[in-house]
């Protein structure tokens, strides 16, 4: 559960309040001023239902037979998501997924910006990715602390993850999103996001082999 000014949103809410925002920043950069739940609910891939109820989380938006208002909502929803102020990134491992992380086009738009990158490779320390110097992850206390990092992409191999975890942790950073094939433990004030690609693709999996059974 996530803590607003509001009250408190259940965190599946949270969860799809980004898809809400992404439609919502297309609208408006489609010149629309105003939507409707079932336009907004489709362009975030859920029923309107589930929409106008995570809304309402949130407090009173909309008017019956007019719609919601396309930037207020998404003002709304911005600062709702801590994204107000911006974000700073530090990504741990530099190979093939932490290349493309930091590369990516899309942070600024949504309130982060990387400022940091490390890893452990005496090929890879010193060399510019994106803009920025690649630095040894045992400075990793160092790096956080002079770059004012809020937040930490561990994109690096399961062993040693955990390690770096625990000094990130240790350096007072509370948001990890995790790319590791390791569970991390973690104090119970901090907020890991664990992406498993090679368990969404098993999922994918068995998805395919139900409906092949069923053929």
């Amino acid at each position: 559960m996530v803590e607003l000014s509001d009250g408190t949103v259940p965190a599946a809410t949270v969860g799809r309040l980004p898809y809400y925002l992404r439609a919502l920043r297309d609208l408006a950069a489609e010149g629309v001023n105003l939507t409707s739940s079932t336009e907004l609910a489709e362009r975030s891939g859920v029923s309107s239902a589930q929409l106008r109820k995570d809304l309402s989380y949130l407090g009173s938006f909309g008017t019956r037979g007019v719609g919601y208002d396309v930037e207020s909502l998404a003002s709304y929803i911005t600062v709702a998501l801590g994204l107000e102020t911006e974000h700073r990134l530090a990504i741990v491992g530099i190979g093939n997924l932490g290349h493309a992380l930091a590369n990516y086009s899309g942070y600024a738009t949504r309130g982060f910006q990387v400022v940091a990158l490390l890893d452990a490779s005496p090929d890879v320390v010193g060399t510019r990715v994106a803009g920025v110097t690649v630095e040894h992850v045992r400075s990793v206390a160092e790096v956080i602390h002079r770059e004012r990092v809020t937040m930490v992409v561990l994109a690096l191999p399961g062993h040693g993850a955990q390690d770096v975890a625990d000094a990130v942790v240790g350096s007072g950073v509370r948001e990890i999103l995790n790319f590791a094939p390791i569970a991390l433990q973690v104090p119970d004030d901090v907020v890991v996001r664990s992406v498993d690609v090679g368990g969404e693709l098993q999922i994918l999996a068995f998805h395919a082999a139900t409906r092949a059974a069923a053929l």
